[in-house]
């Protein structure tokens, strides 16, 4: 039986990859994606996301068919998907969604929700991982997002933290806004949503990426952000000492949020939310 037959029947194969009939515009510039599964692989930034969003999942939606919506190269859903979590990858990107092929994805659908004419009410998870910063109208994109979701529903979220750490590699990715816990649960709660679970991740990264990319930023200074050698080096696992100890930090964040404690400082924000209307 095909996976997504419930949910939709806007879709026809080719080549192992689901594809609607309709196409528009993408928030996100298309080349990001190449970049990013360049990096992604050996990149200790994505690598602990990844940890955290499946303790997260695990948590709150094991046993669900988890929709990660606007996922890019499959890197969070083939995670997702060895771990033992049914996943599916909406990507409208044609890149993104042939690297996922290439990842060896299972189930990967090139659209939007809309343009695959998916049935309203019926997703009970769903992620948005570095997505809604790529958003101008947030709201209106989570009340988007909250009409497909089942009664009950969660949704899944990421989004970069903390607006005193903009940089130019924020303008060069496509965002709008980063965010507090609070400014995003106030987004989330005016979209239709409860707050279950929010947390900051990577607590030691404010202060690196304020010294290395928000301060040269202002000053006029790296103006080749966009580079992708700049960012494997940056991405890059580290050796020795520095490896040790940030595994430390990452290893407590991922005890922290198996707990659902919180932590109270970091470059990202984890969140999950509930449909509520």
């Amino acid at each position: 039986m095909n996976i997504l037959e419930k949910y939709t029947d806007g879709l026809t194969v080719k080549d192992g990859i689901y594809f609607s009939n309709q196409t528009s515009e993408i928030s996100y510039p298309e080349s990001g994606n190449e970049s990013c599964f360049q990096i992604e692989q050996d990149s200790f930034w994505f690598n602990h996301r990844n940890n955290c969003i499946f303790e997260a999942v695990k948590r709150f939606a094991p046993n669900e068919l988890f929709f990660d919506i606007g996922g890019g190269n499959g890197f969070v859903a083939k995670a997702l998907e060895d771990s033992g979590i049914n996943t599916v990858l909406i990507e409208p990107g044609i890149k993104g969604c042939l690297n996922a092929k290439k990842r060896g994805l299972t189930n990967i659908v090139c659209s939007t929700l809309e343009n695959a004419s998916f049935k309203e009410g019926l997703i009970k998870a769903a992620g948005l991982f570095d997505v809604v910063e790529h958003i101008e109208s947030d709201i209106t994109f989570l009340k988007y997002i909250n009409t497909y979701l089942a009664a009950n529903g969660l949704v899944f979220i990421t989004v970069p933290a903390f607006n005193f750490l903009w940089s130019n590699e924020d303008a060069d990715a496509g965002h709008y806004k980063r965010y507090t816990l609070k400014s995003m649960s106030s987004v989330l709660k005016n979209a239709g949503f409860k707050i279950e679970y929010s947390t900051y991740i990577f607590s030691i990264l404010p202060v690196p990426v304020f010294l290395m990319r928000s301060l040269p930023s202002r000053l006029g200074l790296h103006k080749n952000s966009g580079e992708v050698d700049k960012h494997l080096k940056e991405h890059k696992t580290k050796k020795g000492l520095t490896d040790k100890l940030m595994n430390a930090v990452w290893e407590r964040e991922i005890e922290r949020i198996k707990r659902g404690k919180k932590i109270h400082v970091g470059g990202s924000c984890l969140i999950v939310a509930r449909k509520t209307l």
